[in-house]
Formats: structure tokens, sequence, C-alpha cells
């Protein structure tokens, strides 16, 4: 028998994994046939989990598993950031997995699965919990880069992102195994309370170090970024844009908390890492991102660039700090949604393109396509007054505020360089002449994502508390306030 206590705190991952078989039974017997109902069927559980995990949003947190599974304020935040992610990619495949002879129902199952991990990702308290939930999402991920097994470069990606994934949770895996063998425990309550009480051992500072390098692989940052714009390339586009914006939001949901919580009082240990890394990715991701004519290849160095961005939120080592990662990580989520929407409406002649130039003179042939597409990129660059102004505002305050004044100066002077290849790609839409038109939409749900995204980052400086008020009360969950 299950205790009460499981099925109140974890019961999203419950449902999620009954969901998850059921649709499993639907596909093996109604076969290819059932692929848009299983996906169907998942935007639709994955909402009702989002009004579910919105509305059991509590400050106080509770336990579960014997300490092993957390539900407070900053989980719930996290989870419906990812759940709408998860919806967003599933939206998004809709149409183009018949187009694109990829009606195969394990796809949304695997989706299913990846987002089940995710949720556990949130929610872990103990450094086992974290594994298991990290495993559950890299192995469904694996199988989805990889999903078209006839393209040549999306078999080349899924190999690259497992073997590379592989490592990254075996790094992982032996930073846990020196924090237990040092500290004497995993749970992330015990390990808080011990380094409170004594000086940390040198073979805890070494793992958390490993522990670290883990996980940037799943955010994808410098120098652990290697796997990025191949995979983001060579994977389907819907899947790429599953990569882009769920396990993201999971991945730093898991880097805020393990480094917040257990390892909150070694900050000082842990800040010069982050700070190493944020400047490193931010800097690697504005320029290299220059040079790319492939669209999807400059979305997967931007990503680069804004999980920079991001962790310099997270270098503060602070609630203020944290609440701008929270903040960054939602409009980050925005822009990209309705970025993917646009590339997955570049098609011409019934075949889909990735080329910048491919969208030469689209504010002639698709005004309002164009339209929303500057929209996002003005917002990437951080041009007031769009979404991600505000964005990188919070991060900078945040590490003006911990005296990170260097870090704040690279991370503007970045994101000017930034700016230049964001706005190439509205020069092309803009000045340069249309060589062919897109083809229709494929579906509603193309143009319903990316004009619900381009109201959001336009005009969420209207109503910034909407953003703003959960994301500072997610973060005091986290610090105990």
């Amino acid at each position: 028998m299950l205790e009460l206590g499981l099925l109140s705190t974890a019961l999203p991952e419950l449902i999620m994994a009954l969901a998850g078989m059921a649709f499993l039974m639907i596909g093996v017997f109604y076969g290819r046939d059932a692929t848009r109902l299983v996906s169907v069927l998942a935007i639709a559980l994955f909402a009702v989990l989002i009004l579910m995990t919105g509305i059991q949003n509590e400050q106080v947190a509770t336990f579960a598993l014997n300490g092993q599974f957390i539900a407070d304020g900053f989980a719930s935040y996290m989870k419906v950031l990812v759940l709408l992610g998860s919806t967003i990619a599933l939206l998004l495949s809709l149409s183009y997995v018949a187009k694109e002879d990829m009606s195969r129902f394990e796809y949304p199952v695997l989706v299913t699965f990846a987002t089940l991990g995710m949720l556990i990702m949130v929610s872990a308290n103990d450094l086992l919990t974290l594994y298991v939930g990290l495993e559950l999402q890299s192995l469904a991920l694996y199988v989805l880069a990889a999903f078209r097994r006839d393209a040549i470069k999306a078999s080349e990606a899924g190999l690259k992102y497992f073997v590379l994934g592989a490592l990254s949770s075996g790094i992982l895996l032996y930073g846990a195994s020196l924090v237990y063998g040092f500290a004497g425990s995993t749970s992330f309550t015990v390990l808080a309370e011990t380094f409170a009480a004594d000086e940390p051992a040198i073979g805890v500072v070494v793992g958390l170090v490993f522990v670290l390098a883990g996980l940037a692989f799943k955010i994808s940052a410098v120098p652990f970024h290697m796997w990025t714009p191949d995979v983001y390339e060579g994977a389907p586009t819907p899947v790429t844009a599953f990569f882009a914006l769920a396990p993201k939001m999971a991945a730093f949901g898991l880097l805020v908390r393990v480094l917040a919580g257990p390892f909150g009082e070694l900050v000082d240990q842990w800040q010069q890492i982050v700070v190493v890394i944020a400047v490193a990715s931010m800097v690697f991701g504005a320029f290299a991102a220059i040079a790319q004519t492939n669209i999807k290849r400059l979305m997967a160095y931007s990503s680069i660039a804004n999980m920079g961005f991001a962790l310099v939120g997270l270098a503060a080592g602070t609630a203020e700090g944290v609440t701008a990662v929270a903040v960054y990580l939602t409009i980050y989520l925005a822009m990209t949604a309705g970025t993917f929407a646009v590339i997955l409406n570049m098609r011409i002649n019934d075949r889909a393109v990735e080329g910048i130039s491919d969208l030469a003179g689209l504010a002639r042939t698709r005004p309002a396509m164009a339209a929303a597409m500057a929209i996002f990129m003005f917002s990437m660059a951080g041009i007031p007054p769009l979404a991600g102004f505000f964005g990188k505002l919070v991060v900078f305050q945040a590490a003006v505020q911990a005296e990170l004044y260097s870090l704040a100066v690279i991370g503007v002077l970045a994101s000017v360089v930034g700016a230049f290849y964001y706005l190439r790609v509205i020069k092309v839409m803009y000045f340069d002449e249309p060589v062919d038109q897109f083809d229709k939409p494929l579906g509603g749900e193309l143009n319903f994502v990316m004009g619900v995204s381009a109201v959001v980052t336009l005009l969420l400086f209207l109503f910034p508390s909407f953003v703003f008020v959960p994301a500072a009360n997610a973060a005091a969950s986290l610090f105990g306030g």
C-alpha cells in the first residue's frame, strides 16, 4: 500500500507514470494510427497536471519516500515550466510527425516518460533520487534524438548525445559517490545540516565539482556543450524544440536545488565554478553563433549563451538570484517556443528548410510571421521593453547586488555581441529580396503557439507581476522564507 504522504506529495508523478503505461498500451493495440490520439491525450494530461501543480503550490515543503522526494513552492514553479515546455513541444509536433513520416506512437510516449523523469529531478531531495530522475529523462531523450532512424544526421545526433550523456552521467555518479563517502549521506537535508555544522572535507568539494560537471552537461553549458549544435541540427525539429524547452527547465531547476539546498553553505566553493561556466557560456555562445547559417544551429549556440545568462543569477547565491533565474527561464521558454513555431513553418515546396537565408523577404510574403520572429529576435537580443530585456536585467541586478560586478559587465558585453546575430535574422527578413515563398502552415497549432508566445513576449512589461511574484515565492520557499 502506498503511504498517504506519497500520494499527496508525488501525485503528479504517479498520475504521469500510470498515464505513460496506459499510452503505451493504447499504442500497442492501435499501432501507428494511435500517434495523434496518444499525442492529444498526453497534451490533455500535461494541461491537467499544470493546473494541479499550480493549485498545489505551497510554500511549506512536504516530503515523501523517507525524505527522498520533496514538494515545495520552487518544485511547483519549475514543474509548471517543464510541463508547459512538454505541452508546447507536443503541440508543435502534431502535424509535423504525420507530414515527415514520423507517425509512431512511441514519440508521445517517450516525451511522457522523459517529462516524468524531469518532474522527479525537480523534486529530488536525495542524490539517488536525482540520479533516477536524470537517467529516466536521459534514456528517453537518447531515443528521441535518433527518432529518424533513416536520417544520417539524426542517427549521428542520437549516438553523439548517448555517448556524451552516458559519460556525463558517470561523472555525476562518481561525484555523488565522493560526496557520500566523505559526508556519510546522500540526503540533501542531512548534507545541508552537516555542512552547516562542520567544515566539509576536501573530498566533498571534489565530489561537488564532479556533480556540477554532470549537471552542466544537461544544460549545455560550456565546456560541456559539445553535443548541442549537432543534436539541435540533426534531430527532427519538434525534438529539437523539446530539447530546447523542457529538459533545460528541469536540469536548471535541479542545479539550483542542489547548489542552494545541500551545498548552500558551500557557496564560496561553488560560486567561482559557476562564474567561470557562466562567462564561458555567454562569451562562447555569442561569438560562435555569428558564423552560423543554419537557424537550428544558431538556436543551439543561442541556448548555450542563454544558459550562461541564467547562470549569472545563480552565481549570486542569493534568493534574489534564484528569483532572477526563475524569471529568466520563464521568459526564455516563451521566446524559444515561438521561435521554433516559426522554424517549423519554414517549408518550401513541401520540404523543410533550415537556412537563415531562406527567411529572405519574409516580411513581404508572410508579414505576420516575420513580425512574430522579429519580436522573438529583438527580445533575445535584450531590446526594451520586450520580455528578454527584463530577463537579462534581473539576472544582472542579482549579480550586482552580490558584488559580482565583473560578471555583470561581461554579461552585458556578451549580450551586445549576441545582438548582432539576432538582428541579422531581422535584416534578412525585412531587407533582403524574397527568393521563395513558404508553404501554408502545417497546422493551426503552430500559429497558435507563435501568436501566444509573441503576445507574452511583447506585453509582459504591462503585467510583470504575473511572472515576478510566483518566481519570488518559489525562491523564498527554497531558502526557507
